[in-house]
């Protein structure tokens, strides 16, 4: 993409709404407007970050084995009636009435309506075991929408939803989502803290949130230090199996981590003094395991091994797709702007022309440009006639990882500034050899789904 030609509205000043640094960000980068209170436009920078995270959702869970579909944003209220959360779930839900005085609602999760498709299609327990997920819109009607993306009412949230025959099954498909939560948040530069937590108006008594370290993070969290020097890294996991999954699940939930709802001191007054911390965090994601309590009072049921019916058990998981946006960049700034981890930036890197209008430099840039695109890399060509601190201010607020610096001097030696966001160090190369390290670089994010199934 030339930036002469790209639809990128920054602000040269702080928007006076902003209250927290992401939100901030967010609108002088041009990624969001809002259209009235926790309800944005997503333009062009910002959807791209927010479909890079969407699909890293994607081949994750796909990975895992669930299997994506798609429901509708609107709900027919009979279905929460039927599980008697329709009164429950209180004023965050918005409810409507179509023309004819049906009720209906917004959805802010969809427990109720994937039980209805699966209690319609699946009867025996040789369908399962069965996790079904989608990313959609959802609503929460909240009293104070602030903080940008980080407390909207309308976001985008994946939800998955298990079917299992046994207590033990459900909890191993609880383990499983926990593996692929791991993997996910890596793969974005989260190193993202596995939670006890409470269930809220989902219900169950198991369930963990997923939580990045944040000053501004809405909830006090209590943890083990030890716990922030665990990563999934690179390994490889048999879904199906019980054992690894059980594996993984012991080795980041057995060290001491809970939010302020289920903060327990004397639990904590066992770690040992030195690795006890208390800090803020933003909640990125979460996994439930409620058993049958959907599944009951909505006839969700198969015929087992023994030919009786039995109510399946059921888990909720979700992700805060366009929450995410908010964390990565609440973790990942510095005072002149976004710092993109590398697996989810709007662009692998920019290039930046200092001399627009001299044949050399122009010619250098095109072919840089060109030879990125084959390459299979996605640049940012800042071919804009403006002032070189006008094109590294706007490069530095975006915050592409990489920088690809073009000018007459440095081409007179056939040299190109090929420069890291994160750490500002430079390195002077030959365009061809930019090119190629750029290559590298990306090789690990860009081949990441390619081992799917």
């Amino acid at each position: 993409m030339r930036l002469s030609r790209y639809f990128l509205p920054v602000l040269k000043e702080d928007p006076k709404e902003a209250q927290i640094v992401s939100h901030r960000l967010m609108l002088r980068a041009g990624m969001i407007k809002q259209q009235a209170a926790g309800i944005y436009s997503w333009l062009p920078l910002g959807y791209k970050v927010l479909r890079n995270i969407e699909r890293i959702v994607h081949e994750e869970q796909q990975r895992a084995g669930h299997i994506p579909l798609l429901m509708p944003t609107l709900q027919p209220a009979d279905l929460w009636r039927e599980s008697g959360r329709y009164d429950d779930y209180g004023e965050e839900m918005l409810r409507v009435k179509d023309r004819h005085k049906r009720d209906l609602l917004y959805g802010p999760t969809n427990e109720e309506m994937i039980t209805d498709i699966f209690r319609g299609h699946v009867n025996s327990y040789k369908e399962l075991p069965l996790t079904l997920y989608h990313i959609q819109w959802k609503f929460r009607d909240e009293v104070r929408p602030r903080f940008g993306v980080m407390r909207g009412r309308e976001f985008l949230m994946k939800d998955g939803y298990n079917f299992d025959l046994t207590r033990e099954d459900a909890l191993h498909a609880y383990n499983r989502h926990l593996v692929s939560y791991l993997r996910t948040y890596e793969r974005m530069g989260l190193q993202a803290i596995p939670m006890r937590a409470d269930s809220g108006p989902i219900g169950g008594d198991d369930t963990h949130e997923f939580l990045v370290l944040a000053e501004t993070g809405e909830s006090e969290v209590f943890y083990d230090s030890a716990i922030t020097d665990l990563t999934f890294g690179d390994r490889q996991i048999n879904y199906d199996s019980h054992q690894e999954c059980q594996a993984i699940m012991d080795e980041f939930t057995s060290r001491y981590a809970r939010t302020d709802e289920t903060h327990d001191e004397a639990l904590f007054n066992q770690v040992p003094e030195e690795r006890r911390r208390s800090a803020r965090g933003i909640e990125v994601g979460q996994i439930f395991y409620f058993g049958t309590k959907y599944s009951e009072p909505m006839g969700a049921t198969v015929v087992g091994p023994d030919g009786a019916k039995v109510p399946v058990h059921m888990g909720s998981h979700g992700i805060g797709v366009s929450r995410l946006l908010g964390a990565i960049i609440e973790a990942s700034h510095d005072d002149k702007g976004i710092i993109w981890p590398e697996g989810v930036t709007p662009f692998h890197v920019g290039l930046v022309n200092l001399k627009q209008g001299d044949a050399s430099t122009d010619s250098a840039c095109e072919a840089i440009y060109s030879e990125l695109k084959a390459r299979g890399l996605d640049p940012l060509y800042d071919d804009r006639d403006e002032r070189a601190g006008a094109k590294f201010a706007t490069a530095d607020l975006i915050g592409l990882p990489w920088r690809i610096t073009v000018g007459p001097r440095g081409l007179s030696n056939n040299r190109v500034e090929l420069t890291s966001r994160k750490t500002g160090e430079s390195q002077e190369l030959s365009p061809k050899d930019a090119v190629a390290k750029l290559v590298e670089i990306y090789r690990p994010v860009l081949t990441a789904g390619a081992s799917l199934p």
